[in-house]
């Protein structure tokens, strides 16, 4: 046990978990998940609030077994390593808002980090400007960090708490075997794009455990550089993108360009924008959607919480048509996708909340 946790904390530990999380991704795309979404947190949290009939949108609903095999991963990491601890803390409404925030600038972009990160290994340019823009989020929010920002830490909790959210995903995962009639399932579009449903539960549960001894975060790399010049986990987020990129060349999955990539818009600035918004919120809530569904498997409630806001998001995202529709070709003519007036509007309005919220929680001054 000391021996591997010793090799996970190491940079060869994180760079090999990296790779696992790339390949997986890849494995799952070739299997049948939509074409560089072959694991998004965001894009399956917001299947899965479709399957149970959170939004009517037709073509994006799906209970994805990623989910709760990736949170019940960690769950068996942490037991096996005695990092199971029920815990919760402070401000659980600010924490569900930053998650539902953070699920409508990943929707106007089209995808989680993780995504973005995929999306850049499978060519798709547009994850740049995205990549950047969550960059820009993460460093505001860690400048508010430092200024003293805080949500409260957390407290040890009643088991109960910290079984919350394993239990959840238990059930999700059984509705997601039996299919009962009263989960949504696409008939097409990306919500009918699915991998095997063994094979997708068996890669969340990998991609859980080793994420979860790791502490992989993408948010926290970037932030950790600028904090600490920490470039620890980086590596991880390097080992991801060089092994989904050698997966999808040596399958052939690979366009360079910005124009014409599976599920993805061109409009530069609102893929800039959504993910400056997700960015901050992530930052502010202490991580990224996949690290914040690794702390809910380890009973941490106030991720929990976070978790259940952008599953909510996902639902009033496409409710309220907030998301943005990829670039579509009609014709042979390129109609540049993106998000509507109301995606544009709901995403200022998130970029105002979450920095108010960071001058305004403050509890002292650097």
């Amino acid at each position: 046990m000391d021996r591997l946790t010793k090799f996970f904390s190491s940079r060869t530990g994180i760079i090999l978990v990296g790779c696992v999380i790339g390949l997986v991704a890849a494995l799952l795309s070739m299997l049948g998940n939509p074409a560089n979404m072959g694991f998004c947190v965001a894009c399956f949290e917001r299947d899965i609030a479709g399957a149970l009939g959170l939004h009517r949108v037709l073509v994006v609903q799906y209970l994805r077994p990623e989910i709760p095999g990736l949170l019940l991963g960690s769950t068996l990491a942490a037991l096996l390593y005695r990092e199971f601890r029920a815990r919760a803390g402070n401000a659980p409404v600010l924490r569900f808002l930053l998650g539902v925030f953070a699920m409508i600038g990943a929707l106007v972009f089209l995808g989680c980090p993780w995504r973005g990160l995929l999306r850049l290994a499978g060519g798709d340019l547009n994850a740049l400007v995205g990549i950047a823009g969550l960059v820009i989020g993460i460093t505001i929010a860690a400048l508010f960090v430092r200024r003293g920002f805080s949500l409260g830490g957390t407290r040890p909790a009643a088991q109960s708490v910290g079984w919350l959210m394993p239990l959840l995903m238990i059930g999700l995962l059984i509705l997601a075997l039996v299919t009962p009639s009263f989960i949504q399932h696409s008939e097409k579009g990306p919500g009918a794009m699915t991998a095997p449903v063994l094979a997708s539960v068996l890669g969340g549960l990998l991609v859980g455990f080793l994420a979860q001894r790791t502490r992989f975060c993408t948010v926290g790399a970037f932030r950790n550089i600028f904090f600490a010049r920490d470039w620890h986990l980086f590596w991880g987020v390097a080992g991801v993108v060089a092994a989904a990129s050698a997966a999808n060349l040596v399958m052939g999955k690979v366009s360079f360009g910005f124009i014409a990539q599976p599920a993805a818009h061109s409009a530069w600035l609102w893929n800039f924008l959504g993910m400056v918004l997700a960015g901050l919120a992530y930052n502010l809530a202490g991580g990224c959607p996949g690290r914040q569904l690794i702390l809910a498997g380890e009973g941490n409630g106030d991720s929990g919480i976070f978790v259940l806001g952008m599953v909510v998001g996902g639902g009033i995202a496409h409710n309220l048509l907030l998301a943005a529709k990829p670039d579509n070709t009609i014709d042979s003519l390129l109609q540049t996708g993106g998000p509507g007036p109301s995606g544009q509007i709901a995403v200022i309005i998130g970029l105002a909340f979450c920095l108010i919220l960071g001058f305004v929680l403050r509890e002292k001054e650097a």
